[in-house]
């Protein structure tokens, strides 16, 4: 007879309160087959990444021991030449008109970015002109008009516009070759840099500046502590992408007898005949002086992401 009463509450397992430990895994029974602990964890196969690597790995190796053995690259005269006088003088010109170049292009690129961003449709419009035709010239049909400057216009007058001129000088030996050269590369440098800061300006959040406005910053600060700061984080690999190119696009100038890097190469096989050694030394320092404004772009880069980037 079963028993009545308190003496059947005895026999019940006791309800597990609120806040109790959890039943023991391992006491439980084997795990069923719908049960996710009973699943198999196979890691996900990549056979073709595999094969991809592994060729690409021979093929790198194939070239670099074609460098190292073909004695065609005559790696003693590339030694002998990489820190000859004649060259470290050529780089540091190509250097100079790199520098001169992207200095004064971006100053009238920032200047021709304004213009475009004005509220007056007159500047806008001289701006996109300019913008237009230099972009639409090749550069070395712009160095070769600078280079004949005083062909096709033997002086220049100062005094009133359409009017008579007070004083005047001649131009023949006003612009040389190696002024042609940075005034060419920078003025159509400052085509492309124009470009390039309008579109990190127009990449800044407008609530930046309405923000910046509604605080009573005026216009010329907005701008300098406000926007540029935002917009240099895309304007930077753009803009150091046009300096590397304008830094290998120096080698153009040696239509004007200018002694950069190139040219100086030319020279030198043109009178040895040795031209994959010496070609090879201008290709080294190009990739040199490449990875340095690399590097640079990079801790820039660094510098301006502070606060948008982990």
């Amino acid at each position: 007879m079963p028993p009545t009463g308190d003496a059947a509450v005895t026999h019940r397992p006791a309800a597990r309160a609120a806040g109790d430990d959890p039943p023991d895994p391992r006491r439980a029974g084997p795990p069923q087959p719908d049960d996710p602990a009973a699943l198999k964890v196979v890691p996900v196969r990549h056979p073709w990444r595999w094969v991809g690597c592994t060729v690409t790995a021979v093929l790198l190796a194939q070239f670099a021991h074609g460098l190292l053995t073909n004695p065609a690259w005559q790696w003693g005269v590339f030694a002998r030449f990489f820190t000859n006088a004649t060259i470290l003088q050529a780089v540091w010109v190509t250097l100079q008109l790199t520098l001169y170049g992207t200095a004064l292009g971006f100053a009238l690129g920032l200047v021709l970015a304004l213009m475009r961003l004005s509220a007056s449709p007159f500047l806008r419009w001289v701006a996109f002109g300019y913008v237009w035709a230099f972009r639409s010239i090749p550069l070395i049909v712009q160095l070769l008009f600078w280079f004949n400057l005083a062909y096709l216009y033997k002086r220049l007058d100062f005094g009133i516009p359409f009017g008579p001129g007070f004083f005047h000088f001649d131009t023949m030996g006003l612009v040389g070759a190696m002024g042609a050269a940075v005034l060419g590369l920078a003025l159509h440098q400052a085509a492309y840099a124009a470009e390039i800061v309008r579109a990190g300006v127009q990449a800044v959040d407008a609530g930046q500046v309405e923000a910046a406005a509604a605080l009573g910053l005026p216009r010329l600060r907005r701008l300098r502590r406000i926007v540029l700061p935002q917009a240099m984080r895309s304007i930077l690999p753009n803009a150091t992408n046009e300096v590397i190119s304008l830094f290998k696009g120096t080698s153009i100038v040696s239509v004007m007898a200018i002694g950069e890097l190139f040219y100086q190469v030319q020279v030198i096989y043109g009178r040895n005949g040795q031209v994959v050694p010496l070609l090879m030394v201008a290709t080294a320092w190009y990739i040199l002086l490449t990875t340095v404004l690399s590097v640079l772009q990079h801790y820039v880069e660094r510098h301006y992401a502070k606060g948008a980037a982990r």
